[in-house]
């Protein structure tokens, strides 16, 4: 029932002079004051508060939304749910205001606008109240700052160092992979930049200011992997959080998920991870709630993944639905031409983190380095650069430093080339495809769709060259 019921005629017009005048009143005495119809639109603000927002006098306000002048306004929170907020603190740029917030509501009792009054604008009155919610202001928006800075992606594709031929392939593809908002594979040897590339694809892409969340799958017990990846709902089981944990996928929404190590995800979570990807929906461990996610997926394994489909170790689903955008990086032995780049840049690295001397390494240096087969790839070439560093004194890393470091079959001299009778180059280099191909059929047990795959070309293409190279019929029957 309406209040307003409860006075009679004189009575209701004594109430609208005291609501009345008691405006005016308080009108007066604050620092300034603005009112919202229900949409939240200005419909009215008094010169006092113009000045104070530095609204110049012939700018136009009235039937703006009161976010557009006011930023951090909450007259819309009181419109919604219909209740004042008698005491806030509100920021306009790097000052703060102390204000109260009234619905309007009219003789039907719904809410039909809402009124806010500066109560100051200078808080000396205030100021053990401002200090605390200035500090934990500042507190919470280097909080945000620190928490975005480490879920943003570190690298880019200008970082992936290399002139190779085989180097500028993988560029190109992963700059289409950050056009394409679709789920990429990065395969390839360890140590050869997986996290790297897959970090530059993201920052790349559309989504390179949301956040760039990785989790290496090996690296987590396999009883942890489901919360980690989904979260845990509040008392889903004794010695979780009280307040519920967000997983992965939910730290990620909006932006990209990397998921290292692919191939040792058990199958179990494997089949789950398959529904997220189609439905883009996660459930909490011990939650019946289904939440809504945005998340683009890029894995990465240094295993193959073919040969775990065959022996059943991994889902062929998954599989399919992983490798809609397959990029391989090489192993540094097939780009060794890249090394004197690498060196350049790692031992830049190496000195800005350690404080020592930048170093530089000379041809000898380089060419024991190009005669080692890097099983470990750069963050082989990382450790020896390192170590190498740390051990020597001299500012020109040359082959004995290099030599110290390196395991000894590694610094072989070079074999002294014997004569041999030269061939065509044709022939030679047709004997080489045919023994490469003989040996890819050999490994796929004669199944010809699996040899092109490990030879990198299509099947078309590898029927092509056993007919051109007559590579033997018996010698790859299945």
């Amino acid at each position: 029932m309406d209040w307003r019921a409860q006075f009679d005629d004189e009575g209701k017009g004594v109430l609208t002079e005291a609501v009345r005048s008691l405006f005016g009143v308080f009108e007066s005495l604050c620092e300034g004051a603005i009112a919202v119809d229900r949409q939240a639109r200005v419909v009215w603000i008094n010169d006092k508060y113009r000045a104070l927002l530095g609204i110049p006098a012939g700018e136009q306000v009235i039937g703006k939304n009161v976010e557009d002048v006011i930023p951090e306004s909450l007259l819309r929170q009181v419109l919604e749910t219909g209740k004042p907020i008698l005491l806030d603190i509100m920021r306009f740029g790097d000052r703060s205001f102390v204000v109260t917030r009234i619905p309007l509501r009219g003789p039907d009792g719904d809410v039909h606008g809402a009124i806010g009054f500066v109560l100051y604008d200078r808080l000396e009155l205030l100021k053990p109240l401002v200090a605390k919610f200035e500090k934990l202001y500042k507190r919470l928006q280097e909080a945000e700052r620190e928490l975005a800075a480490q879920r943003r992606s570190k690298y880019t594709l200008s970082q992936f160092v290399g002139a190779h031929p085989l180097v500028i392939e993988l560029k190109r593809l992963a700059r289409r992979a950050a056009q394409l908002d679709t789920t990429v594979l990065i395969l390839g040897e360890t140590g050869t930049g997986k996290e790297l590339l897959a970090q530059a694809v993201h920052e790349c892409s559309v989504r390179g200011k949301n956040p760039f969340v990785a989790i290496n799958v090996s690296a987590i017990p396999e009883t942890l992997l489901e919360a980690e990846f989904f979260g845990v709902a509040r008392g889903a089981y004794t010695g979780a959080d009280a307040k519920g944990r967000d997983g992965k996928f939910k730290l990620a929404d909006g932006g990209t998920l990397f998921l290292d190590e692919i191939g040792d995800m058990p199958l179990q979570l494997q089949a789950k991870l398959l529904r997220v990807l189609q439905e883009q929906e996660i459930e909490r461990v011990g939650s019946n709630e289904v939440v809504r996610i945005d998340v683009r997926v890029i894995a990465a394994t240094s295993r193959n993944l073919d040969q775990l489909v065959q022996e059943g170790k991994f889902r062929a689903d998954l599989y399919y639905r992983l490798n809609v955008l397959p990029i391989t990086t090489p192993p540094l032995r097939e780009h060794s031409s890249d090394l004197g780049q690498l060196c350049e840049i790692i031992l830049e690295q190496i000195a800005i983190r350690t404080g020592l001397p930048l170093r530089e390494v000379d041809e000898s240096a380089l060419g024991v380095l190009a005669r080692h087969d890097w099983p470990g790839n750069v963050r082989e070439l990382r450790n020896v650069l390192e170590r190498a560093c740390l051990l020597s004194d001299q500012p020109v890393l040359r082959e004995a430093e290099i030599c110290t470091v390196l395991p000894s079959t590694a610094s072989r001299p070079a074999v002294t080339p014997r004569v041999i009778a030269v061939r065509h180059l044709d022939d030679v280099v047709a004997d080489a495809e045919r023994d490469v191909i003989r040996l890819a059929l050999r490994l796929a047990k004669g199944n010809k769709a699996q040899a092109a795959r490990l030879l990198g070309i299509s099947r078309a293409r590898l029927y092509d060259r056993i007919t051109q190279l007559r590579v033997e019929a018996e010698e790859h029957a299945a």
